[in-house]
């Protein structure tokens, strides 16, 4: 009798996972993107600054972050493939804290000729890259590992940061993306993340 109730809520918890689309397959990595709607994000404000569009969140318009509320980072990878227009301003965001504004948390910056001349793969404010990795309008990818205050940052699988914030200074939070001003146009894919044990 235990056995069969155990049962059937294994397999109610299977279920749900698999009918919500953002079930961990067997490496761990959670899918966070369904490529058709927004299920599962929550903008700070402005909400209509984001879109789907062929398969990739797309940010466009006033600024705005877009969270993902399915589940907190503590140690955990993101990572996504990302295309942003000449000019653009946009960042991953990770452990970061759900608000208007600025999130408080780290960033990926994801920025190949904006004015800012912190450049895509810096941590925003604590590890800056000024050289240009990737040409605009051209898809890469921008994976972050963080575990404990250890944290990694690589593009198109090449480390570009391998940095230990002494300060242990966000330790626990949502992972976001930012629309950083209009004239800025980021697209966002295969967004996954895995919690690291």
């Amino acid at each position: 009798m235990r056995l069969n109730l155990k049962l059937k809520l294994m397999l109610t918890a299977i279920l749900m996972a698999a009918c919500s689309g953002f079930a961990a397959d067997e490496s761990g990595w959670i899918q966070m993107f369904d490529g058709k709607t927004l299920n599962g994000w929550k903008a700070n404000e402005n909400p209509e600054s984001w879109s789907v569009k062929d398969g990739a969140i797309v940010g466009d318009g006033d600024v705005s972050h877009l969270f993902y509320m399915l589940e907190e980072c503590v140690d955990c990878e993101f990572k996504a493939e990302v295309k942003i227009n000449h000019g653009g301003n946009s960042g991953m965001y990770f452990r970061a804290q759900f608000g208007r504004g600025w999130p408080k948390g780290y960033e990926a910056q994801v920025n190949s000729s904006h004015t800012d001349w912190k450049r895509t793969g810096s941590l925003y404010n604590f590890v800056n890259v000024k050289e240009q990795l990737v040409p605009d309008d051209t898809w890469f990818t921008q994976h972050i590992i963080v575990k404990g205050n250890h944290i990694i940052i690589k593009v198109n699988d090449k480390v570009v940061v391998d940095y230990v914030d002494e300060k242990n200074t966000y330790q626990k939070g949502y992972l976001a993306l930012q629309q950083h001003n209009k004239g800025s146009v980021v697209h966002y894919r295969n967004l996954m993340m895995r919690h690291l044990r």
